[in-house]
């Protein structure tokens, strides 16, 4: 099984696509064969923030059974090692992906044979994007230090830790009070506080077992987009702020600078760590690309 990193977040325009993209083909350079799946359904431009046409192939060929493999919809890039699935060509109703499908999805992207895959998701959250998002057992949230963006992202990672909760509950043998707790969802809004308080009712004994899978999955913080004026220390308070308040880990892998040369690297096709790799942008990205794939000596590669 590849180094699955689905990249999500709660507001759209924080970068996520961009941060994808710079962070695939760093990784690549170092020599490891990686994947970027274009899961932003319904909106998707990865190909264009890769520099490529609009790829004749993609998901919708695997979603439509033209190809058997999801390996056979990959697309090759200018950077050695990386390939692209676009999702581009799909229908316009993508966005609304069937359960069945969703599923055969995931469990393509997890028998891929690649060395690290990462997955542009688009913004909110929808359950199917709270599933991309839990493909793995990490991922990681981007977020600019814009007060609306950490609102959202803080909505977002709540949302994703009650999907996780809500998952575990339903997979695993819960007292059939926890279990109508989930079932009734739909009706009664549970927050994540209120079914681990269920289970410590009526089934206390799966407390320690619900709170060491919870703890399987681990968030991964970003903050995009950094200016003069934004607060440094906003990332490593929100690492504070969530270890308090979830028994999920929290880690927070750095800041990335605004930098105006983004929007000319966008504009003439061209991946921004290839345009301008000496830009400190540049290097705080090599830096969070070295921390995802535990190399630190990613920041001193080409």
């Amino acid at each position: 099984m590849p180094e699955i990193i689905p990249i999500g977040g709660g507001k759209g325009g924080v970068g996520k696509s961009f941060v994808a993209a710079s962070l695939g083909a760093l990784i690549a350079r170092q020599g490891h064969k990686v994947a970027l799946i274009d899961l932003d359904l319904g909106a998707s431009n990865l190909h264009t923030v890769m520099g490529l046409k609009a790829p004749a192939v993609g998901l919708g060929d695997f979603f439509s059974k033209q190809v058997e493999n999801l390996a056979d919809v990959a697309v090759p890039t200018p950077v050695a090692n990386l390939f692209l699935f676009s999702s581009c060509q799909c229908s316009m109703e993508i966005a609304n992906i069937y359960y069945a499908q969703k599923v055969k999805l995931i469990r393509a992207i997890r028998n891929l044979s690649f060395d690290y895959v990462l997955i542009d998701l688009g913004a909110g959250t929808n359950f199917n994007t709270l599933d991309f998002f839990l493909t793995a057992n990490k991922g990681l949230v981007i977020c600019t230090p814009e007060p609306t963006s950490v609102e959202n992202s803080f909505r977002f990672i709540k949302a994703v830790y009650l999907r996780r909760i809500k998952q575990i509950i339903k997979q695993h043998r819960f007292v059939p009070e926890v279990k109508a707790a989930v079932a009734a969802a739909n009706k009664k809004v549970y927050t994540s506080s209120e079914l681990i308080e269920r289970v410590q009712k009526y089934d206390p004994e799966k407390i320690p077992a619900l709170k060491k899978r919870i703890g399987g999955f681990e968030f991964k913080i970003l903050l995009n987009q950094m200016r003069k004026h934004a607060d440094a220390a906003l990332g490593n308070k929100m690492e504070a702020i969530c270890k308090r308040h979830f028994y999920s880990p929290f880690e927070f892998i750095g800041n990335v600078n605004f930098d105006e040369r983004v929007h000319e690297a966008v504009y003439h096709k061209d991946l921004f760590v290839t345009r301008f790799p000496g830009a400190t942008t540049a290097g705080e990205l090599k830096s969070v690309a070295g921390r995802l794939i535990n190399h630190a000596d990613i920041e001193n590669g080409p």
